[in-house]
């Protein structure tokens, strides 16, 4: 590898930070050990943590390399601002960032030393778990979400086409294939959309070693089930999303290989399935999503029995669920 490095672009999306936590995440960026960084950040309209405050805080902890800091003219969501950032930003690797984690010093040049050893198109690592006081509850993910579990290589489109291993604050991304990815499928987060879309375009590598300290706490935007507390809204946060995902993919993925397409058609047909089981509850919609058991065996499994049960006791298996029981 060449002593000159290429421009690593670290794009952080902001809304509402609490400013300890932000002013730890900019000091860490700040001690990266990587040589070439320019930070861009987009505050999305926070309404109420001033624009100037998020500025001076910036201004205050980061002096090791260029920053870029622009704010949303209304608010676009968490998405569309890692999408603009996305059309914004130079260089050659992108690396996606929160507002409320701590990176480790060598987190870059790790992420970096990998995917240009190894030709992947996105790597991404394990990280420790802090909770919001800043001590440590896990020295992996794993431990905290059970059914986190990584994975490398090329063919992973059928695992994120309905889970995601990937963390998008420890991802490291050739920019040409976030650029190319754009626009975001709305019905995904961005981290699971930018690793589905690498997917199809060549490997994905996972490392076992964590990188950043992920804060996990009340406010987090992909908590396990986040607003799922009964039959009717898992149906519409697990079921009738699933299905606009999987149409939007079908519509707007160019597929290069026959199995990616079949592979999306299918979990389209597993989609409607649940749908149709979701309403009728009967023999032959019970057949049906059986016959996509494949695509996700352990959702097909827990709707196949759950949903035929009692509200009451449905509620306590989420219960169960959001506290990693099973």
């Amino acid at each position: 590898m060449s002593d000159i490095k290429p421009l690593v672009s670290i794009l952080m999306a902001v809304y509402e930070p609490n400013l300890d936590w932000f002013r730890e995440q900019l000091l860490s960026l700040n001690s990266q050990t990587y040589p070439q960084i320019h930070l861009y950040i987009i505050d999305d309209c926070s309404p109420t943590v001033s624009f100037k405050d998020i500025n001076n805080i910036v201004t205050e902890c980061v002096n090791k390399f260029q920053f870029t800091i622009l704010r949303n003219g209304s608010n676009m969501g968490s998405n569309r601002t890692f999408e603009a950032l996305t059309k914004l930003a130079e260089g050659q690797y992108f690396a996606y960032c929160d507002q409320d984690d701590i990176w480790l010093p060598n987190k870059l040049s790790v992420l970096y030393n990998a995917i240009v050893t190894s030709g992947a198109l996105l790597v991404c690592s394990d990280m420790y778990v802090i909770d919001a006081n800043g001590k440590v509850k896990a020295n992996t993910i794993t431990n905290i979400r059970r059914h986190h579990i990584f994975h490398s290589g090329t063919n992973l489109l059928p695992r994120f086409l309905v889970s995601n291993f990937v963390t998008g604050c420890t991802m490291l991304i050739n920019a040409s294939i976030a650029k190319e990815s754009i626009p975001f499928c709305p019905y995904m987060v961005h981290d699971h959309y930018l690793a589905f879309y690498s997917s199809i375009k060549g490997p994905v590598l996972s490392l076992k070693d964590p990188l950043i300290y992920y804060r996990i706490h009340d406010k987090n935007q992909t908590l396990v089930m986040n607003g799922v507390t009964d039959k009717k809204s898992y149906y519409e946060k697990r079921i009738v999303v699933s299905i606009k995902k999987f149409q939007w993919l079908k519509d707007n993925i160019n597929c290069n290989e026959i199995n990616n397409c079949s592979y999306i058609s299918r979990a389209l047909s597993w989609g409607l399935a649940r749908d149709d089981w979701f309403q009728k509850r009967d023999f032959a919609s019970f057949y049906n999503l059986w016959k996509f058991r494949n695509i996700k065996l352990s959702e097909t499994l827990f709707e196949l029995v759950s949903l035929v049960l009692p509200n009451c006791i449905f509620k306590f298996l989420i219960w169960l669920y959001k506290r990693n029981v099973f």
